[in-house]
């Protein structure tokens, strides 16, 4: 039987990592760092997400402010307040809250962002920085994998790291950083031939293709890590991931759940991005 990877018990240690860091940012420069959000519209998961990311910038000491706009706001009204935070100081990370409405062209506005400011890590400065290697700010998501392994002490070097989805959050990113670890990485998704049998070749499993149950437990290597980070709701409204959890938690060596796995982490590292930001610019 597996163990459990705890996201929400990470995460929490990285929060209070977080909140001594910026304690010590406040004593010795006399700076806070801040995160400006950028709310359009009132979808109730962004909304329920970004007043997740307000409670945890409060528990580290994080200055906040959202900035919300009704549906219909206009792009270069957005563009003149992106342009005013990324010259304020008191931002030190700006991040639009995904997804935007069609009427907006969500590209535009994302590259407008001062990349030092890209807290979310997906300018294609901060990419470009993540596939030579160099200092960047990184996604919260792939980020928050490689802590969870680091931290659950898997090894990465030298292993088989098979990924499922190919999205320019996780996927991507995820791969590069794994390479960067030394792991060999095969990148997967729904249109792979014979994705059974690769899955099968990992010695660490990542699912991230947003297809509930896509992989099944029986494809899961005797052994392997599973990390799970699709969130899917059923018809009986109940969150499940990627991976059938029951049958692949008899399998695999260490496995996160849904919810309550890679989740958690994702802010946490937000929160970890945003004070990075802020002593890259207080060293300025």
């Amino acid at each position: 039987m597996a163990q459990i990877i705890d996201g929400k018990s990470v995460a929490l240690q990285i929060k209070l990592e977080v909140k001594e860091q910026v304690e010590r940012l406040k004593a010795k420069y006399s700076v806070i760092p801040g995160l400006a959000v950028i709310l359009v519209g009132d979808d109730i998961g962004s909304v329920t997400y970004v007043r997740n990311k307000q409670k945890a910038c409060d528990d580290v000491g994080i200055h906040s402010r959202t900035f919300s706009f009704s549906s219909d706001v206009g792009q270069k009204e957005l563009e003149i307040l992106i342009n005013e935070l990324n010259h304020n100081a008191q931002y030190n990370g700006i991040l639009i809250q995904m997804p935007l409405p069609r009427s907006l062209d969500s590209r535009s506005l994302l590259n407008a962002v001062d990349p030092e400011k890209d807290v979310d890590g997906l300018l294609p400065s901060n990419v470009g920085r993540l596939v030579i290697g160099e200092e960047a700010l990184y996604p919260c998501t792939p980020l928050g994998i490689m802590t969870l392994l680091q931290r659950y002490e898997v090894p990465v070097s030298g292993a088989h790291a098979v990924i499922v989805g190919r999205s320019n959050l996780v996927g991507k990113p995820l791969a590069l950083m794994l390479i960067a670890a030394n792991a060999t990485v095969t990148l997967c998704h729904t249109k792979t031939r014979d994705l059974p049998g690769i899955v099968r070749q990992a010695d660490i499993l990542v699912a991230a293709a947003g297809r509930p149950g896509l992989v099944r437990g029986d494809w899961i290597k005797q052994g392997a890590v599973v990390i799970d980070v699709g969130i899917n709701r059923s018809p009986n409204g109940k969150l499940t991931g990627d991976v059938e959890f029951e049958q692949a938690e008899k399998r695999a060596s260490f496995i996160t759940p849904v919810p309550g796995g890679v989740g958690p982490m994702t802010i946490a590292m937000l929160m970890r991005n945003t004070l990075v930001a802020a002593e890259r610019q207080t060293r300025r």
